[in-house]
C-alpha cells in the first residue's frame, strides 16, 4: 500500500473536516488493519516506541521512577511525577493504586537499579498496557530523556491484527501530521514481513471524528 504526502494530505484534511467542533484539541489517530500475518510470530508482537518528528500539542505525561540525585533532577526537569524506592515499596500490592497510577501517566522511565523492584511492583499494570518503563543509568541526562519522551508513541500490535496510533491533534498543521504519519510508517516498513505491502486498510480519524479510509 503505497503512501504518499498528497494521499495523506487528502485524507488528513478530509478526517479534520469531519471531526465536529468540539470544545477541546481532539487527537488524530492512524489505524492499520493488517493481512496476511502470523499472530504467533514475532512479526504478530510488534511493540516499538517511536519519537515523532513534531510535536503533538498533547504531551505525553511522564512519570520517573528514581532516586537521591536522579530523582531530584527529575523534579527540576519538571517531570509530572516522580517516584523514589520508598514510594515504590510502598505501592506493593495495592492494586487500585497501581491501576490509577498506570492510567494517569504516558510514559515511564526508571532509573535502571531499581528496574528489577519495578519488574515485580509494576510490571503486572504496566505490562499489558505496553507501558513498561525506558530504563536509564543512574547518570542520565533526565532532563534530555524527558524531551525527548515528550513525543514519543508506543506502536503496538498484540492479538489483534490492527495497529492504532495517535500521531497527533487536530490543532497541528495537515503538513506536521502527515510527517509524523510518515514516521509511523518508516517504522511499519521495517516491522512488517512484507513492509506496507502487509495493509489492507488504513484511517485516520479524530477522537470524536469518524473515519477516514487513506485510499492511495
Amino acid at each position: 500500500m503505497p503512501l504518499d504526502n498528497k494521499t495523506l494530505l487528502e485524507a488528513v484534511k478530509e478526517a479534520k473536516s469531519k471531526s465536529g467542533q468540539k470544545k477541546f484539541n481532539q487527537t488524530v489517530d492512524l489505524i492499520f488493519d493488517i493481512k496476511e500475518i502470523d499472530m504467533k510470530a514475532p512479526e504478530g508482537k510488534i511493540q516499538a516506541v517511536l519519537e515523532l518528528p513534531h510535536a503533538t500539542g498533547k504531551p505525553n505525561r511522564i512519570c520517573i521512577i528514581a532516586s537521591g540525585e536522579l530523582a531530584l533532577k527529575a523534579r527540576n526537569a519538571q517531570a509530572d511525577k516522580v517516584i523514589e524506592r520508598v514510594d515504590l515499596e510502598e505501592l506493593a500490592g495495592k492494586k487500585k493504586d497501581l491501576r490509577k497510577l498506570a492510567s494517569s501517566y504516558d510514559v515511564f522511565i526508571s532509573e535502571t537499579p531499581l528496574m528489577p523492584l519495578v519488574g515485580k511492583i509494576l510490571g503486572p499494570v504496566l505490562g499489558p498496557r505496553g507501558k513498561m518503563p525506558v530504563p536509564v543509568p543512574p547518570n542520565a541526562d533526565i532532563a534530555t530523556v524527558i524531551t525527548k519522551n515528550r513525543n514519543t508513541v508506543v506502536v503496538r500490535m498484540r492479538n489483534q491484527p490492527i495497529i492504532q496510533v495517535s500521531v497527533g491533534s487536530e490543532k497541528m498543521s495537515d503538513e506536521e501530521l502527515v510527517n509524523n504519519i510518515q514516521a509511523v510508517l518508516r517504522l511499519l516498513e521495517g516491522k512488517l514481513k512484507r513492509g506496507l505491502k502487509n495493509v489492507k486498510f488504513a484511517f485516520i480519524k479524530t477522537s470524536m471524528g469518524s473515519p477516514v479510509k487513506i485510499k492511495p
